[in-house]
């Protein structure tokens, strides 16, 4: 089962937010298998439109994933999927 990591930030949201093995085989199977076990975070991650957020990056290993829109990068098994809260400033 993936594996699935969250920034630290977001426990300020959700504070029983904890790393989580969950099924899917496409990032977007992820979200929707995360918001399973934490109501109310796929909301955070993607918009309206199910395209991820501007200010959400999300990994599957070490690759910042391709498809914001429609999530449909591959995720196998053995995958750690992270989501990271985008930072910006300088």
């Amino acid at each position: 089962m993936p594996r699935v990591v969250f920034t630290h930030h977001l426990k300020r949201f959700f504070p029983n937010l904890a790393e989580v093995d969950v099924t899917g085989v496409t990032v977007r199977e992820v979200v929707a298998a995360v918001d399973a076990a934490y109501p109310g975070l796929r909301d955070y991650i993607v918009d309206d439109q199910g395209a991820l957020r501007p200010h959400v990056n999300v990994f599957v290993g070490d690759d910042l994933i391709r498809d914001r829109r429609r999530l449909s990068d591959a995720v196998a098994e053995s995958d750690v999927v992270s989501v990271f809260q985008a930072l910006s400033g300088g």
